[in-house]
């Protein structure tokens, strides 16, 4: 069981038969009444995301989600398919079970594929990936008064925003949760 007051990003729980996780919380304590907690839960199953707000002394019973290491292998139009790393059995997930972040991801990553009671439902990229740029405009010499960035395209085909010194093959760090340039690698 885990209590409403105990909320942390990231926790999964089971709440009217559904599976929930918190993608944001905040604990509110007012002048006038009693705390609460605000927050905002993703349906694991679904994908849908509300707001919701809880007593802090409620209890839900906790949902045990599955995190499996596994490599990323190839797409095939809306499936995408992933080896167990320890029995090598292909695993196909739909296109509609990953995030935006997963566009970071090339052929051969490993990531952590979500299930809850042999049910996949997400997948989770490694937090930082190391990509190369394919294409982007060359930096201007001298603009450098301010952090100016520029558009670019990287091997998995996202875009992303990089430093004016950045150039065509330059290898960089992603953060894949924000979608952030880090560094050259």
């Amino acid at each position: 069981m885990v209590s409403a007051g105990d909320f942390r990003n990231g926790v999964t729980f089971e709440m009217d038969g559904n599976v929930m996780q918190i993608i944001e919380f905040q604990h509110v304590k007012p002048g006038k009444g009693a705390a609460f907690v605000r927050t905002k839960v993703r349906n694991v199953i679904t994908g849908s995301v509300t707001e919701k707000t809880f007593n802090p002394s409620d209890k839900y019973p906790t949902a045990f989600v599955e995190r499996k290491e596994m490599q990323y292998l190839y797409n095939d139009g809306g499936l995408y398919y992933f080896m167990d790393n320890e029995s090598y059995e292909n695993v196909p997930v739909g296109a509609d079970k990953l995030d935006d972040n997963f566009k970071f991801v090339k052929e051969n990553t490993d990531v952590k594929v979500l299930s809850y009671k042999g049910d996949v439902f997400g997948v989770e990229p490694p937090n930082f990936i190391e990509l190369e740029v394919t294409e982007t405009e060359p930096g201007v010499k001298g603009d450098t008064a301010t952090n100016v960035q520029k558009p670019a395209t990287l091997e998995t085909g996202a875009e992303i925003k990089v430093p004016l010194f950045i150039n065509i093959g330059d290898r960089i760090r992603v953060d894949t949760r924000t979608g952030e340039y880090m560094e050259r690698a």
